[in-house]
């Protein structure tokens, strides 16, 4: 017996519709994210800002090799100076919210121009820039739109890699408002079409459960109109709202982990980046301090990197040498483990692990991750396996076999 044709047809018409949505909705992961996003209050910011920031780094850094390379090894640590000297910051935002405060607004439209001409006079290792304005609320969206457009005539435009992040985001609907004051914009300023993009920052329990029990985040994602470009989680202000006491507020409290899983399930497969919050804690003080300090940020952002969050905030200049120590070391280790079972994937070998096709997937993204942050080159990679070259890398990552 045979199906009749016309069932056939309505089965087959439904799945192309829902395979088109599916490709619509979910367009696989976007390669070229930033290892972290550093914050500075918009009042303080200079062009030069990432150079200071590098070389205040390194001078933490030679004062304490010691336990820098006890923690990460001795390449890493040269390789972090030597991005500390020439492109210390991926990725910045100038404060006009928490760490500015409220100014008056003749003080914040100067701020605002001024931060625009900063923005765009970075240089181009700053690979992403924005700021994080007020928040859209009944409150705040004034101020903000203002700022934003200040921010842009101040830029002579969008400049390169422009993102604008919005916090204390509580309702989906809050994600449509921000399409519309893009499209506002963009038409009243003659901008091109589409050309800003902006984040939200998970701060709110409501942000992540709505009170119909569904995930806002979710939904927030999928009413962005392709202009969400990532979630950053806000580790204080989540925490505080959770009701968890001052002393135990951590980017590794059970409720920071409950709301990131879901901020990645919700971001998953569809180009948006999720970020890791901060730590309040900076190396300063006593030297005693100061190694705490850095041992701390270090086993966080190793941390961090483990569950699958690969950008955090860096709140100073003093979070950069273990941001970049931590990340490299994880991808060295990554490569170390991944190199093995890539090469007896591509030979068709078997072993005590067998690895399937999602599995090369896997190995194949970290090891193009820990390409594109520079924790290691393409000649060590084929080193280890000389046939994982990154065009056949790429492919594994795209689930296609490569013709060896």
């Amino acid at each position: 017996m045979t199906l009749p044709a016309y069932v056939l047809g309505d089965i087959e018409g439904r799945l192309r519709s829902i395979d088109t949505e599916l490709a619509q909705r979910y367009p696989g992961d976007r390669a070229g994210q930033p290892i972290h996003t550093a914050y500075v209050s918009a009042a303080d910011a200079t062009p030069e800002l990432p150079k200071e920031w590098g070389a205040t780094a390194i001078e933490l850094a030679g004062k304490h090799s010691a336990v820098l390379t006890e923690l990460g090894g001795p390449d890493a640590l040269a390789r972090t100076l030597n991005a500390l000297r020439w492109r210390p910051i991926q990725d910045l935002r100038l404060d006009f919210e928490d760490g500015y405060g409220t100014r008056g607004d003749a003080v914040e439209d100067r701020d605002a121009l001024h931060a625009g001409a900063v923005l765009a006079a970075l240089p181009a290792e700053v690979v992403s820039r924005g700021i994080r304005m007020k928040g859209l609320t009944t409150l705040e969206w004034a101020r903000a739109v203002r700022t934003l457009e200040k921010v842009l005539e101040g830029a002579g435009g969008v400049p390169d890699g422009f993102v604008f992040t919005i916090p204390k985001i509580r309702s989906a609907d809050q994600a449509e408002a921000a399409v519309l004051l893009c499209e506002a914009i963009e038409s009243a300023h003659g901008l091109p079409e589409r050309s800003l993009k902006f984040e939200l920052q998970i701060e709110s329990p409501q942000a992540v459960i709505a009170a119909d029990g569904t995930a806002t985040v979710a939904r927030a994602i999928h009413r962005s109109a392709g202009r969400c470009t990532g979630l950053h989680y806000g580790t204080y202000d989540y925490s505080a709202a959770c009701g968890i006491a001052p002393q135990f507020q951590s980017l590794e409290h059970p409720v920071a982990d409950h709301a990131k899983a879901v901020m990645q399930a919700a971001a998953a497969q569809t180009g948006v980046w999720v970020c890791d919050g901060s730590t309040q804690v900076l190396p300063l003080g006593t030297d005693d301090e100061v190694r705490a300090a850095l041992a701390r940020h270090y086993r966080l952002v190793t941390r961090s990197l483990e569950r699958g969050y690969y950008q955090g905030w860096d709140m100073g200049p003093g979070h950069l040498a273990t941001r970049w120590l931590a990340t490299f070391a994880f991808y060295r280790t990554a490569l170390e483990v991944a190199a093995p079972r890539i090469g007896r994937y591509l030979d068709r070998q078997g072993g005590a692990v067998v690895d399937e096709p999602a599995t090369a997937q896997a190995l194949a993204t970290v090891v193009l991750r820990g390409l594109d942050c520079g924790a290691f080159g393409p000649d060590e990679v084929t080193a280890l396996v000389p046939a994982a070259t990154v065009t056949v890398l790429h492919q594994l990552r795209e689930r296609k076999m490569p013709s060896l």
